[in-house]
């Protein structure tokens, strides 16, 4: 005889602020493997310094063919997030994917507690989330930031 299933959930009251945000990287061309595969070390070795308001992280594959992978990471606050992603090594990654993508797109989505997402894709060869259902538009003037584009998405939230 098996047993019922347990079903659970989470008390998220203690957690006002908190932002989910996922990304990925996805191979576009041979040598994006090399990128992707370099990438990994880094990250943990970030996870693992315990960044300032970083709650949890977790990776996972999207797909094997073309290889595409990605993380889930939920921070306390956007603040916090913010100030990690403007620190080394953080900044340095992103300025370097910038200026040479190394055959590889790039993503993210984030969700925030208290109302609105925002997303940006970088060189991304097939569409992915948003993407794929969303008008599209270029990341530029106020969508340039993550932080503009998530002010711009909490104003065009319906209000009560």
């Amino acid at each position: 005889m098996t047993a019922g299933s347990q079903r659970r959930t989470v008390d998220l009251r203690a957690y006002p602020d908190l932002v989910v945000i996922v990304l990925g990287m996805q191979v576009k061309a041979f040598a994006g493997l090399k990128t992707l595969l370099g990438f990994g070390p880094k990250i943990a070795r970030s996870v693992a310094e315990q960044p300032d308001g970083l709650l949890l992280h977790e990776s996972f594959v999207f797909s094997l063919l073309p290889p595409h992978v990605g993380m889930r990471q939920y921070w306390r606050d956007f603040d916090a997030l913010q100030a990690w992603t403007r620190s080394d090594p953080h900044r340095r990654w992103w300025r370097d994917f910038l200026r040479d993508s190394g055959g590889t797109g790039f993503w993210h989505e984030s969700y925030f507690m208290r109302g609105g997402m925002e997303a940006v894709y970088i060189d991304m060869q097939r569409d992915v989330g948003f993407l794929r259902f969303a008008p599209q538009q270029p990341a530029q003037g106020t969508m340039f930031s993550a932080r503009g584009r998530a002010q711009a998405a909490r104003a065009a939230e319906p209000r009560a």
